[in-house]
């Protein structure tokens, strides 16, 4: 749960500068693909890490923005899944946003558990350098 400016923990998490009324509004903003997925940015909120990224269906980020916490799809598993359910790395969702076309979110978080946000125990899912040469471009 979210802690209020005036120190009461709120039940319900809402995304800055929104309130409960806005959310229908909200809703009708974004952009869900024909699989009926949105993918999600996940970064750290203190550092800017990206951690990782992920597919929320229309249940997954109404139990997010409910509960404070990520929820996914798994596209795999076809089900939905709390992060950390297993690991214990959970993520305490504290800025939420949509990009411009309304296809894309941004939760930015604190990271939870042990601090890691990628299944094979790296920080970020983000781990692997993908190199080029800047002269063969030219």
């Amino acid at each position: 749960m979210k802690q209020a400016k005036d120190g009461s923990r709120n039940s319900e998490f809402v995304m800055p500068g929104l309130t409960r009324h806005d959310k229908p509004d909200v809703w009708n903003s974004l952009s869900f693909n024909a699989e009926g997925l949105i993918p999600a940015i996940i970064q750290d909120v203190a550092d800017g890490t990206v951690l990782m990224m992920a597919w929320m269906n229309a249940e997954s980020l109404r139990l997010s923005l409910t509960t404070g916490q990520t929820w996914f799809w798994s596209r795999s598993r076809k089900r939905l899944w709390h992060k950390g359910e297993e690991s214990g790395n959970t993520q305490e969702i504290q800025e939420a946003y949509y990009d411009c076309d309304g296809d894309t979110l941004l939760l930015k978080v604190v990271q939870g558990g042990a601090g890691v946000a990628c299944h094979t125990g790296q920080r970020s899912c983000f781990h692997n350098v993908l190199t080029f040469d800047a002269e063969e471009r030219n």
